[in-house]
């Protein structure tokens, strides 16, 4: 690939994870509140596998680590993942 070709293909991934950030943060806020609402359980596992499958198309491979070990956490019945929420929200939105 050409250097211009990448810059391009950056660019573009680049701005579609500034379009896709809001919805990011939407799945970030389910996986937050699955910790205490049982209900949330199935869309939670949804959540994290897609997220494990999109982040590493973003630049994010730790972001797939993160968000496949939250998924295998929800499949083995554990709605502990609080803290592994809170360390994806840091890697994804550190400013926030």
């Amino acid at each position: 690939m050409s250097a211009d070709a990448a810059a391009r293909t950056a660019a573009m991934l680049a701005a579609l994870w500034q379009k896709n950030q809001p919805l990011m943060l939407e799945r970030l806020d389910l996986l937050d509140r699955a910790s205490t609402h049982p209900e949330l359980h199935e869309e939670a596992i949804a959540v994290a596998h897609k997220m494990a499958g999109t982040l590493g198309m973003f630049g994010f491979p730790e972001g797939t680590a993160i968000a496949r070990e939250i998924e295998l956490a929800l499949e083995a019945g554990n709605r502990n993942i609080s803290h592994l929420a809170a360390r994806l929200r840091a890697l994804l939105f550190p400013t926030r």
